[in-house]
């Protein structure tokens, strides 16, 4: 058995008028990510913990940035995409972990709609994902609303 681990970090700046994704979610908020996807920087940063466990570059490789083919797309159609590769590898989930960090809005009511997207995303049982959210006690540009961040930690296994 292989087992292999990954962690991915995402960070977006936050503008009025923006959606906010979270999760594959449209989270209710005046502000939302500047971003050439729809933004969703726990997706992201999933994608970036599977790539990385899988030894498979980053998301910015696979998806670029300044490619028009992702100008505005649903980042669960990156998490699919990017599941789908490591599958194709022969590896398979075993566990994802993750953290979001934005003082507001409190996002305690999305996290279980969050991990059921998740789940279904990676076709992995929802037990299979943790999604947590915290504050930065109102330091550094995450606690002035500027931006926002998200970690995750994922555990891959190749039989």
């Amino acid at each position: 058995m292989n087992i292999r681990t990954g962690q991915g970090i995402d960070f977006h700046r936050l503008a009025a008028g923006q959606k906010l994704w979270l999760g594959g979610i449209n989270i209710p908020h005046d502000k939302g990510c500047i971003a050439h996807s729809d933004g969703d920087v726990l997706l992201h940063a999933i994608c970036d913990a599977l790539l990385g466990a899988a030894g498979m570059k980053d998301i910015g490789y696979h998806f670029p940035n300044n490619d028009e083919q992702y100008r505005n797309i649903s980042s669960g159609i990156l998490l699919e995409k990017t599941s789908g590769l490591i599958r194709e590898k022969g590896f398979s989930i075993i566990n994802i972990d993750s953290t979001i960090c934005l003082e507001e809005p409190k996002l305690s009511k999305y996290i279980d709609k969050m991990r059921q997207v998740i789940g279904r995303l990676c076709m992995i049982d929802t037990d299979r994902v943790s999604v947590k959210a915290t504050t930065t006690e109102k330091m550094g540009f995450t606690g002035r609303g500027e931006g926002i961040v998200a970690l995750a930690s994922v555990l891959i296994e190749k039989k």
